[in-house]
């Protein structure tokens, strides 16, 4: 629905897991090269990093989202994020967008702050449907 609309649509994600080394970095790509062929995900942008790294990409730091804005070419004032944990939420109000929590009944702290709380990611996909501004969304 959301790239019918024009909407382009990146994945960012924290896999602090790499730097733990409990999961290997091929495994993380091969999951997101078989999302990318089921869906039609622009880009993918993982931080690979652990909290002790003090990276700018590991959410609730920006970096991510900033850089997958300006490969996309996409305005992020008019840009959308949609997450299930506090790090999401916190990542797409740093950036400077709109913040969607998927609020999925997790046992850690809800975030603050969100744009909108929807009970599932279709849910979440009609809230941005609903709030795009007149001229979002067309190719140009």
């Amino acid at each position: 629905m959301l790239h019918d609309s024009g909407l382009l649509l990146a994945v960012i994600s924290n896999q602090p897991d790499v730097a733990r080394g409990t999961q290997q970095r091929a495994n993380v790509e091969a999951i997101n090269d078989w999302l990318a062929r089921q869906l039609p995900i622009e880009r993918f942008d993982v931080c690979y990093h652990d909290d002790t790294d003090n990276c700018n990409c590991r959410k609730p730091r920006p970096g991510l989202i900033l850089r997958a804005a300006q490969c996309l070419n996409a305005e992020i004032g008019a840009s959308f994020v949609v997450g299930d944990r506090w790090r999401d939420i916190d990542a797409g109000k740093a950036a400077g967008c709109r913040s969607i929590w998927v609020d999925r009944g997790y046992a850690e702290k809800a975030p603050i702050g969100h744009d909108y709380r929807a009970r599932s990611l279709l849910d979440a996909a009609q809230w941005i449907l609903k709030h795009l501004s007149p001229f979002q969304g067309e190719s140009t």
